[in-house]
Order: C-alpha cells, then structure tokens, then sequence
C-alpha cells in the first residue's frame, strides 16, 4: 500500500454501510502495524540476560573444569528449566497486556447511511465523513469540508507548539509541507478547540503518520519505577549476600578441613540459591494478574505501573457528571423571566413526558433557541430513542420534542450560517440562523455568561428592560437544590459577525436540570473515607449545585465551605500559602477552571499525598498528566484525556475506581509477600551454613542440592503467591505512605524470624543426624527433604502476613494449593529416578524419617503463627485480645 492519498470521491453526504464495507475489504483496517510482540524464542534467549545467570553459568563452567560432570550437567538442565518457566510467565502476562490494550478502542463520529453514528477508527475508510470536536485525535488524514474555528494541535507530527487554525477555505495547492496545509487534519493529531467536518482521504499506512510508522511503533518502553525499585532492592539483597558468602568462606578457611573444591562449588551454589532472582518474574506476574483482575471490575491499565500506584494512591480529586452522578441530564423545571416556572415530566433520552404550561410565545422561543444552539441528534429508529452528542444539548432537543415541535422542520426553515461551538473556557454555545433572509444569533450557557450578554428580556410576548436580581435570585434559589441551570438569549441582526451577536440580547430564560447521584457512589465514598483515602469533588457547576450534590453524596455537610475557582484567585494574589489553605481543607470546589485544577493537585501534592485525578475533557488533561494517577473516563471521555491518562473507567463510574484501589492494594501485598517468602528462604540456607560451619560440621548441602533446593522451594510457589487474592478488609486500613520502602521493619522482622528458625531448625536436625553417626550422605539427604518442606510450610503460611493459616481458605488459591504438593511430590520422585539421584546425592526416605521431618515442618509452622499472634497484638494493642 502506498502513502499517496486514496483517490475518493468528494461525497458529504457520506457513505452507505455497503460501501463502507466494501472498501474496508479494499483499502484495509485503518491501523499502522504494532510492534510485534517478541516471539517465544526471543523470549527465551532473554530469560539468560541476568547476573544471576551468569553466576550458574559460571558454577557450570567450574564444575566442567573440576571433572563434576554430573554436576554441570544438572546445572544447565536447572538453567534450561528456570527460562522456560521464565518464559511462560513473561508470555502470558505480555499476551494479556496486549488483550486488554485492545479493550479500549479509538472511537470516531461519521455520517453513514445518512445518520450520525460512532464506529470504531480502524473501520473508517476513504470516503467516509467524520464529525470532529475540541478533544478528539483525528482518526485518518482529512480533507475538510466544513470548520468552526478549529484548531488542531499537529506538534507529533511537525513540532510546533501552537495549535493550529484549520480552515476548508485555507486549503493549498501543489507540494507544500505538512505546516502549511492548513485545510487538511491528520491522524494522530489532537483537535484542542472548535469542530469540523472531514472527508476521510488517507487510512493506515498511508496517511502521513504511516510515513513515520516505524520511529512511531519502534518505541520501547522503559520499565515502569516500581520495576526499577524492586531491581535495586534486589541488588542490594545480592550484595548483603555476597558479603556474608565471603564471611562465610573466610570462616571455613580459617577453621580447615574443607577441600577447595567443595567449597567453590558451595560457594557458587549457596550464592545462586540465596538470591532472590525469581522475584523480577513474580513481579510482572503479580502485575499482570492485577491488570486482569482489574478488567473485571471495570478498570484498563494502560500503564503496567498503575495496577500498583493506583491502590497507593491517599486522595482522589473526581469530577462529578457522569463519575458520581450518571450522566443522563433531563431538565425538570423551566424558569420564565417574568417569575412563572413549568414542571417537566419524563426520564432521559425518551420525549415522552409533559411540560406543566401553555406553549406560549416565550416558551416556543425559548425551546426554539435550545435546538438551533445544539449539536446533538435525536433519532428514533429500531423501537427506541437513540442520541448523539452533548448530554446538554441532547436535553433540549427532547425539551422541544416534549413541547410538540419538530426539529427537522426547526432546522430546515432556519439554516445555520455560523456555529460557535462550546468550549469549557467560554462557559457557552451558540449559532448564527437565517430564516426567510433575517439573521438571529441563539446562545445558551452558564446564567452569569448568559446575563452579561443580555440588556433586556421577553416577558410574554413582548421585551422589557432585564432585571437580573430577580434571574439571579431564580437560579440561585434552584441551583441551591442540585439542579444545573443553563440560560439562553437570542438576538436578531443584520450580518453574521459574531463580535455583535454577543451583546444587546434578549434573555429568554433559563432551564433547571437534574442529574442524579449514582446511587453506588455514596457507599464508595464510604469505603475511601475507611481505607484513609480523602476524596474532592472538582468540578465546573455553580456553588450553589456543587453543595447541594456533595450533601447528597455525604462528602460535605451545609456548614462546609465550597470552594470556588474566583476563591482560589483571590488566594493566589495573597500568595502561594493562602491558596494552599484553602485549597488542603476543602472537598468541593466550583467553577474550577482547567489550570485551578492542575493548581488544586500541585498543592495537595506538595502537602505529600499521592493524587489520583479522574477527568474526560480536554480541560481535565493538564491536572490529569500532573498527578500520580491519572484516571480517564472510557464512555465520555475525550481522546485527549484518555491519552493523559494511565488508567480508564469504561463505565465511568467512581464505584469503579475504588474497586481498582482496592485490586491495587492486593497486588502490592501480594508483592510483599514474595519478597518476604524469597529473602527468608535465602537467609534460613545462609544461616544454616553459618551455624554448621561455626561448629565445625561438614557442610549440610552439597551445591548442586542448594540448586535443586532453589528450583522446588521457590521455582513455582513463589508466582504461585502472587495469585492469592483479597485476604478482606484491605481498604479497611489507610494507604501505604508513598515514600515507605518495599524492604520495611515488618519484612525485616519476618526475614528473621521465619528465616533464622528454618536456618536453626535445620542445624539442628544435621547436627543430631551427625550424633546419631548417620553417613554424611543420609544426613544431606534428610536435610535436604526437611529444607523442601520448610518451603511448602513457608509458601502456605506467606499468604498473609498477619492472619492464622488457619483463617484462610484453603482452596481461594487454587494455584499455590496445587503448587506446594507438586513441589513435594517432584522431590520424592526425583529420589526414586535413576541418574538425577545420583547427581542429586538423594536416596529414598523411609516414611517414619519423614513423619519426623514433617513434624519438625509443623513445629516451624507452630513459630510463624505464634509471631502472627504477637504481631495482631501488638497491632490491635492487649485491650482488643486476638481474633
């Protein structure tokens, strides 16, 4: 395919369904070509670019060099069996990353079979129409028909900062650059204000960004910092083993007795078994399990890091429309500017309600100007109401239909010369109408906008002087009650000129709408404020409404302050402090402008919580890209916020988010506690050395067994730990402070205490074995089965860190239920198969030595839930008793 433009025919009107599909089979998806996933081999050979590995390879190579065939041997065979487990693991959590990056499509507005539809890009095809709104990355390269003051920010593709101003009638002839074809839009650029309409000239690999495909798609992404960190633990754990393993050999030198050949191997091998290298793995599979889990309930990761930021996460600034409430307007009460109010009956999208009051002239041109003043569609096809558009404008639409008028007719009779599209910065809306050869301007907007462009009223049917108290007392008195009030004004003149359609009009009144408070969203505020995460609602309502909803939702009380975006400019002319003061109290704020909202952020960040934002405009972007977490919402969400954002709510509710915080938690635990399991594992193995050693014992494990150790004990049960799933009551506590490292006192005192009693255990057990002038062989053999059941014993006990074994469902972790067995049966097996025991030095054990060795495991087990014990006491404090 080509990157020259597909010769299409110049149709406005748009494509029928036929056509459209016919040349999708022709042209193609409209994509460019991912980066391919690494194949299974690629991922393979990566499972060996590890100090780690380099360590056996070298234990490999010494034992080759020491005639310890057998032994180098098994090493690479331990090697071979680490990367396919490596590469399985890493397989499947890529395949399911990948999975859910496609569960949240780019979606565009088209005109097709003559009705507004929204299609998913990769169906578009040349020829097709596409309706373009402040927010929206254009999907294909466009050649514009229509545009109303539209401006596309086009820097991925030409690097200049400026948005710029697109126009059909600015289009260029000839071969001019990308910078200058101003009556052009292309894919992947993002539309920062106005609207238009575009024939779809290019898709895919033949649009102007197919052209930097590869330096687009050949992005590798750096590992997230919660990757990095647990790397640097992990190094760091390498280097306080590696430290002791020296002491440790200096000891054994010192004390005699141990040939150099066995203490290289040994020290290879005890190097190799102590650090934790199996943790890098179990990390992205804990990841990847997180993200899935988080589907479910509602919540896509884009960014692997998030699953566990967003669970860290102390204060939450959420927008209110569509996230606590749900985002279907309907207006209930219409406010006359001669005092009369008419109650509106019905529900959403349906017209099929009543209004309480005689269609009089005042109310026609009130519902009249609420159409022409829209971009929204109203359809009814297949037996229901479908709309299209701003939830807003949509309402007036069936505000007009409720009244008997038709809105075909509207619009045909008076045809649109000039639209002025809403933009959040303008507070308002508006279009410039002919009818019969006069010109009218119609906007709609928020009252106090609305009021400051009006000098006069319809009261009946005639127009007198504006009184504006009585407005200003009419909706403030209603948006005191929850409702959200728009005002609408209209004008005749004599040219289009929007400079003089915005003054001298006539004030036709207001409307009064409701959107309910998602019902869910009072008992998810509940569950923040127990787990300790503080909530704010941000948003751009008047006071009056802002108060009224957070009452409802039971985030303020009538004695609260709402906070208000002129509030916060007052404050910053006082400086910096004053804002933060007013800014660190409140949980409402209104009429918060886009930058407000990035300042709110800065100072709740400063004051050192870690801020989740949720948004769906392109207003929304800065405070969104500022904070920690950036939520986007996955419905009405605009292209721009969703590319700020690291994680979207496809169903855009705040129920949703908490749901994810709570997965959060879990997998961050979940973490916890293989890097509590690893560590210990690998003190217990140095300490038992240590102990041997400093009593003059030979050594307890040969090197290859301290390899084989580390494949059963941790191999599988480690991953298999990081599917355990809520234990209950995770956001019952408060959030992790963001600045507490992984390794904390709590890790330290279980690395101790659950390492230094298997590490004694054992010692004790070969010390005994040695007394009872067993062979040294038996006694590696027998210590070498009790380190096994240590490990299944350790694995089952990690599932939490407080809670008694015996309070956890068994089976609500399926994987490391089958996991432990496995690993003790493999070790039995491996007794019995010829060549592997002999490299192994294993031999058959009768059942009573290992009833015996089970018990010991028991006996250490009986440890770790006496030390839960005191750690609930000491958590809860003596008064509280234990569970």
């Amino acid at each position: 395919m080509t990157n020259a433009p597909h010769p299409v025919d110049r149709d406005p009107s748009g494509l029928s369904s036929a056509e459209a599909a016919r040349r999708l089979e022709h042209y193609g998806p409209n994509n460019l070509p991912e980066t391919p996933l690494p194949g299974v081999l690629q991922i393979f050979a990566r499972q060996f670019l590890s100090p780690f590995i380099y360590i056996l390879l070298v234990a490999a190579l010494v034992s080759l060099a020491l005639a310890q065939i057998p032994n180098a041997i098994f090493i690479f065979a331990v090697l071979l069996l680490n990367a396919a487990i490596g590469s399985v693991q890493e397989y499947s959590a890529q395949k399911s990353a990948a999975a859910l990056r496609n569960m949240v499509r780019g979606q565009a507005q088209v005109i097709r079979d003559g009705s507004t539809q929204k299609i998913d890009i990769e169906f578009l095809v040349p020829g097709d129409v596409v309706l373009l709104a402040s927010g929206d990355k254009v999907p294909a390269d466009l050649e514009l028909l229509s545009a109303q003051e539209l401006g596309v920010d086009e820097s991925m593709l030409t690097g200049e900062s400026m948005a710029v101003e697109k126009s059909p009638y600015r289009s260029q002839v000839g071969d001019v650059s990308v910078a200058e074809r101003y009556g052009d839009c292309f894919a992947g650029t993002i539309v920062t204000h106005g609207r238009g309409r575009g024939l779809v000239v290019a898709t895919g690999q033949s649009t102007q960004l197919g052209l930097i495909a590869d330096q687009v798609t050949g992005e590798v992404e750096a590992d997230p910092p919660l990757v990095i960190r647990i790397r640097r633990f992990t190094y760091q754990v390498a280097g306080i083993i590696l430290i002791a393993i020296a002491t440790l050999l200096a000891m054994m030198v010192l004390r005699g007795g141990y040939d150099l050949q066995s203490m290289s191997l040994m020290v290879v091998g005890l190097a190799v078994s102590t650090i934790p290298e199996g943790l890098p793995a179990a990390l992205t599979v804990a990841l990847a399990i997180g993200m899935n889990r988080m589907a479910k309930h509602n919540v896509i990761i884009r960014k692997l890091v998030a699953v566990e930021a967003l669970g860290s996460c102390t204060f939450i600034c959420s927008d209110k429309t569509g996230t606590l409430t749900v985002n279907e307007l309907t207006i209930r009460r219409i406010l006359l500017p001669d005092g009369s109010v008419a109650d509106v009956s019905g529900e959403g999208v349906n017209p099929g309600g009543e209004i309480g009051a005689d269609p009089g002239p005042a109310l026609t041109e009130l519902c009249v100007t609420g159409v022409l003043a829209n971009e929204s569609h109203l359809d009814y096809a297949g037996g229901e109401w479908t709309s299209h558009g701003d939830i807003v404008d949509v309402a007036f639409l069936v505000l007009a239909k409720k009244l008997g008028l038709s809105l075909s007719s509207i619009r045909d009779e008076q045809e649109r010369e000039h639209l002025i599209p809403y933009e959040s910065e303008k507070a308002f809306s508006g279009s410039i109408n002919r009818q019969s050869g006069e010109l009218a301007a119609h906007v709609k907007g928020s009252p106090e906008k609305v009021l400051s462009m009006c000098n006069r009223m319809l009261v009946g049917d005639e127009v007198a002087d504006i009184d504006e108290a009585a407005i200003e007392a009419q909706f403030t008195a209603e948006a005191a009650r929850g409702y959200r009030i728009i005002a609408l004004g209209r004008r005749s003149m004599t040219s289009a000129s929007t400079d003089d359609a915005l003054t001298d009009m006539v004030f036709l009144g207001m409307v009064a709408m409701i959107d309910p408070v998602r019902p869910e969203a009072r008992e998810a505020l509940e569950r923040c404020r127990t787990g300790g995460v503080e909530v704010a609602m941000v948003t751009g309502d008047h006071p009056a409404t802002a108060r009224a909803i957070a009452i409802d939702l039971g985030l303020c009380d009538e004695n609260d302050d709402v906070v208000s975006g002129a509030m916060i400019q007052q404050a910053n002319a006082r400086g910096e402090f004053e804002a933060d003061d007013i800014i660190r109290s409140a949980r409402v704020f209104a009429r918060i402008a886009p930058e407000q909202k990035r300042q709110i952020v800065e100072s709740l960040m400063r004051a050192g919580h870690f801020v989740a934002v949720t948004g769906d405009g392109v207003n929304d972007a800065p405070a969104m890209h500022q904070s920690h977490v950036g939520v986007a919402m996955g419905k009405r969400g605009t292209d721009v916020a969703k590319e700020a954002a690291e994680i979207i709510i496809t169903d855009d509710n705040f129920a949703s988010i908490v749901d994810g915080i709570e997965q959060g938690r879990i997998v961050y635990n979940n973490i916890r506690k293989v890097i509590a399991l690893l560590v210990a594992t690998g003190f217990s193995a140095l300490l038992l050395f240590f102990l041997t050693v400093a009593a003059g014992l030979p050594m307890p494990l040969l090197a290859v067994q301290l390899l084989w150790l580390n494949l059963i004990a941790n191999g599988v049960q480690d991953v298999a730990l990081a599917f355990e799933p809520k234990e209950g009551g995770e956001l019952a506590r408060p959030p992790r402070s963001p600045r507490e490292p992984i390794f904390d006192r709590h890790i330290i005192e279980h690395v101790l205490v659950a390492g230094g009693i298997m590490g004694a255990l054992a010692f004790l057990v070969f010390a005994w074995l040695n007394y009872q002038d067993y062979s040294i062989e038996a006694a590696r053999n027998l210590t070498l089965m009790l380190m096994v059941l240590f490990g299944n014993v350790h694995a089952l006990s990690s599932r939490s860190e407080t809670r008694s074994l015996l309070r956890i469902r068994f089976f609500s972790n399926p994987f490391l239920v089958l996991a432990v067995p496995a690993a003790q049966l493999v070790h039995i097996a491996a007794m019995y198969v010829p060549g592997i025991s002999s490299v192994l030095g294993l031999s058959p054990i009768a059942l009573q030595e290992w009833l015996g060795l089970a018990a010991v495991a028991l006996l250490f087990l009986a440890a770790e839930e006496t030390h839960k014990w005191i750690l609930r006491r000491r958590e809860r404090g003596p008064r509280h008793g234990t569970p």
